[in-house]
């Protein structure tokens, strides 16, 4: 009897999970959200910005920088959307299948699920890593589209991970090797990620700063002085790209996960997000 109730609740917990419902749903399926609000925000009868939060390769909505940077929108009247992107952790997908144009695609749909909700007065949006890469091109696609009532109205990039367009033309990511003309099927990334071989080509045919450029809103962009990983050109090329005086700010001591400076480098995203 014993094993029964065991095995009926792990059933009926395996049920809850497959049933999960989404709001918004990507190219892989449904996105696990997390919305943080204004102390005391009423839905019902208040308004605000809302800043939609975009996390790096392999990583989540749940790490760090995200959750730091929403709680310290939150305390100045700024609400917040932070997301997994298909294939990562709570959302529905597969790792493998996971593409930046994927990405983009579902960062798109957080935009206009955010759009939707009638106490967000305006929106503004931040990446990190390769979040970064994927809202600098998002920003770019939504600049184009036809007029909204809720455009953005400013943007974040922290460590843009442009170099990953590079890596894939090298055929040598993180520590992954394959050859870039015909990758296989996937490569493993530090032993367990896997990246499959869509990602491996189109990443190497992104035009990354051309389709940032038709954004033309404020823009900050923050870098670790000890970033391993995202060499600092990948942020100064941005200079160039955008035509009203964008801001480069190296911080120091910090490294790529921003893991040192955290509370520092979410006080220069609500004060810019505050500002404009």
């Amino acid at each position: 009897m014993k094993k029964l109730i065991t095995l009926i609740t792990a059933l009926i917990l395996c049920t809850s999970l497959y049933s999960k419902e989404f709001e918004v749903h990507g190219p892989q399926g449904g996105l696990s959200m997390t919305i943080t609000l204004p102390d005391h925000f009423n839905t019902q009868t208040d308004t605000c910005p809302m800043v939609i939060l975009m996390h790096g390769i392999f990583s989540s909505k749940n790490f760090t920088p995200m959750p730091a940077i929403a709680r310290s929108l939150a305390k100045k009247g700024i609400a917040s959307i932070r997301f997994n992107f298909g294939g990562h952790w709570s959302s529905e997908g597969k790792m493998q299948l996971m593409t930046i144009e994927n990405e983009i695609a579902d960062a798109i749909a957080i935009w206009h699920y955010a759009s939707s909700l009638p106490y967000v007065t305006r929106i503004g949006m931040l990446g990190h890593s390769q979040g970064g890469l994927v809202a600098s091109m998002t920003a770019g696609r939504i600049a184009t589209m036809p007029t909204t009532t809720k455009p953005l109205y400013a943007l974040v990039l922290i460590a843009p991970a442009t170099v990953l367009k590079n890596a894939c033309q090298n055929g040598k990511l993180f520590d992954a090797h394959f050859d870039p003309v015909n990758p296989p099927e996937y490569v493993k990334c530090f032993g367990l990620m896997k990246l499959g071989r869509e990602y491996l080509l189109t990443t190497q045919q992104l035009d990354i700063y051309g389709t940032a450029s038709t954004y033309q809103g404020p823009v900050l962009i923050l870098h670790g002085e000890n970033d391993r990983l995202v060499p600092l050109w990948c942020s100064q090329q941005y200079l160039t790209t955008y035509p009203n005086a964008p801001q480069l700010t190296i911080v120091k001591g910090e490294n790529h996960r921003i893991s040192r400076k955290t509370k520092k480098v979410a006080t220069l995203v609500t004060q810019f997000f505050k500002q404009h």
